[in-house]
């Protein structure tokens, strides 16, 4: 999976980040990449000395420092376990809103991938604010890493909606592809790719005043998963080096009902998808269907921006 060059793992105590350290190492080796781990303190620079006002301005700075300190030698210690293993590491404490200096980061030093483990608990199934500030806004690729004790991806779900008429979601599509195909290779995994179809307003036209018969309506959606199957093949025949480990599903429904439903009944650890927003509009960053999956899945997630993505977080503001 030769693809990321410069990786940034976020390691704050708040992140399940044992999980998140196996994949790193495997991935930096694959890829010969750089690594950077980063931890992050909720509060600007200066800000902890203020907490400590009760002390004299001296005593209240050098408290902050060893705060800061404290999380410096934290980060240290992972990384000299990566760095034993050949690893290039580096590491950097971000003070600060912890997605908004993990994003700002990655426009300032170039990262090319995100790596995190995610922020849940039995009491919230579903990925915290932070995380998803960060899956929405981060102009890389993020792995949210979710899958307790499994360091090897087992089971991949693509999630692709391929429309050749589109640019900016074709290209989509085809990343999510190469990154699918690529780790499912590398990790001798399962690969689902799923493309989910429907027929807009169908119901409607079932209650419509024009009194269609069921004939005619079944003819219109024959007709519509026909043109849908064919834009799934024109997309998968870029892709047939790699029929003998992907299984391609065609499935009839809505999309973010169909793709929770199916990762788990198949026991999917790891989807990739596409995080489809109108791209150069800052904040509009996600499509409301894959919003709605993230919201719904229990597992690993890798996901894609489009191209021209802007992000609304900026290096000044």
């Amino acid at each position: 999976m030769k693809r990321f060059g410069d990786i940034l793992v976020v390691c704050d105590e708040q992140s399940a980040t044992e999980q998140a350290l196996d994949k790193v190492a495997w991935l930096a080796k694959a890829n010969e990449a750089a690594v950077t781990l980063v931890d992050t303190i909720d509060n600007e620079p200066g800000e902890l000395a203020r907490l400590f006002s009760v002390f004299s301005t001296p005593e209240a700075a050098e408290i902050e420092e060893d705060v800061i300190a404290d999380h410096r030698d934290r980060l240290n210690g992972i990384a000299d376990d990566l760095r034993a293993k050949g690893l290039e590491v580096k590491t950097d404490v971000l003070l600060g809103s912890p997605f908004i200096q993990v994003i700002r980061k990655v426009m300032r030093d170039g990262h090319d991938l995100v790596i995190k483990g995610a922020q849940r608990s039995a009491a919230h199934p579903v990925f915290q604010s932070a995380d998803m500030h960060l899956m929405r806004k981060c102009p890389c690729p993020v792995w949210m890493l979710n899958t307790p004790g499994a360091s090897q991806v087992r089971h991949i779900l693509a999630a692709v909606d391929p429309d050749p008429d589109d640019e900016t979601r074709d290209k989509l599509n085809r990343t999510v592809m190469e990154l699918a195909t690529s780790l499912a290779r590398s990790e001798g995994a399962k690969l689902d790719v799923v493309n989910v179809w429907r027929l807009h307003e169908e119901g409607a036209l079932r209650r419509s005043r024009a009194r269609l018969t069921e004939e005619q309506i079944q003819k219109i959606l024959d007709e519509e998963q026909a043109r849908s199957a064919a834009r799934l093949d024109a997309l998968m025949s870029d892709f047939t080096e790699f029929e003998d480990i992907a299984r391609v599903l065609h499935l009839k429904g809505l999309a973010e009902d169909v793709i929770p439903e199916h990762a788990k009944a198949e026991s999917v650890d790891t989807i990739v998808m596409g995080t489809v927003g109108r791209t150069g509009v800052s904040g509009f960053i996600i499509g409301n269907t894959a919003e709605t999956i993230l919201n719904r899945v229990s597992c690993s997630v890798l996901t894609v921006k489009p191209v021209g993505f802007e992000s609304p977080v900026t290096l000044d503001g």
